[in-house]
């Protein structure tokens, strides 16, 4: 991005909650599970800001408009023995694509995940994203076979923990 782009990055802060929920939901909305976005203010803040963090995310603005957000997180390889760094969420906003915003938002996170030490930088992608499928693909991210992703979800974790 040329230094005059009208694109800024910036770690969200805690006035960003209510905007991070407003573009998780817009998220849901396109990958059609609205109703699976139940995270509330408080939980995103415990989560990104509160006295244990577990994730953190950075938003994407556009000549001073909210664009899109990535929410990340680290977790660890014990075939490389280095932390991985974890894309939970790349999303920018539908009026806002086509600007390379996407595209700035996932080299950040891998430009942290080098400077981290990480080993490596995943995510997952829904089978019928194409556009984002592509890409990816085009960053040179490859997909990975034979594994299969399994969810306890809270009930499961509740009967399975109880």
């Amino acid at each position: 991005m040329p230094s005059d782009a009208p694109l800024t990055l910036r770690p969200a802060t805690p006035d960003d909650v209510d905007l991070l929920l407003d573009l998780i939901k817009d998220l849901a909305i396109y990958e059609k599970e609205p109703e699976s976005a139940k995270a509330t203010p408080e939980l995103l803040h415990a989560g990104l800001f509160g006295d244990s963090p577990t994730a953190e995310a950075v938003v994407a603005e556009w000549a001073g408009e909210p664009a899109g957000f990535a929410l990340f997180f680290h977790n660890f390889s014990t075939w490389t023995g280095k932390p991985g760094l974890y894309l939970e969420d790349l999303f920018v906003r539908e009026e806002m694509r086509g600007k390379g915003i996407g595209k700035a938002l996932l080299l950040e996170l891998a430009r942290k995940a080098r400077e981290r030490g990480c080993g490596r930088m995943e995510w997952s992608v829904l089978d019928w994203n194409r556009p984002a499928i592509e890409f990816y693909e085009s960053l040179g991210a490859k997909p990975q076979s034979g594994w299969t992703v399994y969810r306890l979800d809270q009930a499961a974790l509740e009967r399975v923990a109880g």
